[in-house]
């Protein structure tokens, strides 16, 4: 649960959490804290909430484990296309919205349903099959490493900056086949433009521009990732829903994976018996996971579904047109499932934190090996991490889809480093104990790097992007 502190009761924001008696899902209230927003509105209105979204436009929170499996999966009742949204259709929605790329359609597999997205889904989830498992996870060990590295001899760091939010995006990139002269950048980019910096317009139009290079590259020289797949697949996918899907891919495994890292960290760090049950052998990692997946999953909310038509849902009268809002959150901690919301959940993974049915997250399970083997990786190194503040002085950001753990700052003894990364499998047999930062990116995509000491050494051979990226060419 947020520790961000709570506006007073004489504080304006209060009075601006409910218009006409709905709460919103927007402002200080939910921002700081969700979970407790959503027991209000179980309290209120049981396992389906009616609530307002930005531009207190109206919208279903659905709150019940129950309820979210019946609309998650009953897609002929509950369509995923946005087109279908009634305030849209009349006018309603401003052009600026916020959720603007959550309700604008483009041809992907998560605005569709029926033969069209059965077919788009089908190239994603196949085409995500051919990975080898074995290949993912050394690709995370050595990334994991080479950040590791960046922060070992300092012996303190900022686990949200230098560990969670990197290794997603760099592994990914890496499968989506990013060229080397590209790589540093679309990382930094995608960051960026997730972030919503002053410069996240141009880092998306970036990342653009470079998957659709990407796309052209492929098209004449194929490869083993997942940009080739995706083009030489039976579905047939056009150029633009290649790209299309290339983006989602991107973007959705950096949200999920990099909050999912970031809040497995923080509980390892800030709840004794849950780091003593990891450390004494009375849970795996994975098994860490699947209770953080439970307890903070990386999705609070999704947006959305769009009522068919008239229907009842959890008590409530929905119309057609509606918006209702998947929550994964809440669900996961409904009473009627969880009555102790304390006890453990070991191998139980009916969670909703993938959500479920035909558009249940394709990419799960490298988003768990990202998670898991990185966390493996860096506690393996860093033994002894400590958090170097009080838990209650962490921060998050909130949104209407997830909540963001701003820092994670710890402390460790600092060790020299020692690993550098040679070959496609194998580390270097020497050290080098001044990794520089990456190779700069003009400002107008990505913020200025900080600048460090060049790394010593010289090399025989042009080295690819992810070991310029740590300064190791």
């Amino acid at each position: 649960m947020s520790t961000s502190p709570t506006p007073p009761p004489q504080c304006p924001a209060h009075a601006a959490a409910t218009v006409d008696g709905l709460h919103r899902l927007h402002g200080p209230e939910a921002q700081a804290d969700p979970l407790a927003l959503y027991e209000k509105l179980r309290a209120e209105h049981g396992p389906v909430a009616p609530v307002l979204v930005s531009g207190d436009l109206p919208a279903w929170l659905v709150l019940g484990h129950r309820e979210n499996l019946d609309v998650a999966r009953t897609s002929s009742r509950f369509a995923r296309d946005p087109r279908g949204w009634r305030d849209m259709r009349e006018g309603r929605v401003p052009a600026d919205t916020p959720l603007g790329p959550m309700v604008s359609w483009v041809p992907v597999c998560n605005f569709t349903d029926g033969p069209v997205h059965e077919r788009l889904r089908a190239a994603v989830v196949e085409s995500l099959d051919r990975f080898d498992k074995r290949g993912i996870r050394r690709y995370v060990t050595r990334f994991a490493n080479q950040l590791v590295d960046r922060i070992a001899g300092e012996g303190y760091a900022d686990l949200v900056p230098a560990f969670s939010e990197q290794l997603p995006m760099l592994v990914m990139t890496q499968l989506l086949g990013a060229p080397d002269e590209h790589g540093p950048r679309l990382v930094n980019a995608a960051r960026d433009m997730l972030q919503g910096t002053e410069t996240a317009l141009e880092s998306d139009r970036y990342v653009t521009a470079t998957l659709e290079q990407l796309v052209a590259d492929r098209k004449t020289e194929p490869a083993r990732d997942l940009a080739s797949w995706l083009l030489e697949h039976p579905a047939n996918l056009t150029d633009t829903e290649v790209l299309m899907h290339l983006r989602v891919v991107l973007i959705a495994a950096y949200e999920t994976t990099a909050n999912l890292i970031a809040n497995t960290l923080r509980t390892v760090l800030t709840d004794p018996r849950f780091r003593a049950s990891l450390s004494g052998g009375h849970m795996t990692l994975p098994d860490a996971l699947e209770q953080v997946l439970w307890d903070d999953p990386p999705i609070n909310t999704i947006i959305g579904r769009w009522a068919t038509g008239d229907t009842l849902v959890g008590g409530q009268q929905v119309k057609a047109g509606d918006m209702i809002l998947l929550g994964l959150a809440a669900g996961n901690v409904d009473p009627a499932i969880r009555p102790d919301p304390e006890a453990s959940v070991h191998g139980n993974r009916s969670h909703l934190a993938f959500s479920s049915g035909p558009h249940e997250c394709p990419g799960q399970d490298i988003g768990r090996a990202i998670a898991d083997t990185g966390i493996e990786v860096l506690l393996d190194r860093l033994p002894d991490l400590q958090l170097a503040i009080d838990a209650s002085e962490l921060r998050w950001r909130g949104t209407l889809m997830s909540r963001h753990l701003l820092s994670l700052p710890v402390r460790f003894a600092a060790r020299p480093v020692a690993y550098v990364e040679s070959g496609p499998d194998r580390p270097a047999e020497h050290p080098v104990h001044a990794p520089v930062p990456p190779q700069p990116v003009p400002a107008a995509v990505v913020p200025p790097q900080p600048a460090g000491p060049p790394a010593a050494g010289s090399r025989r051979r042009r080295p690819s992007w992810w070991r310029r990226l740590f300064g190791l060419g």
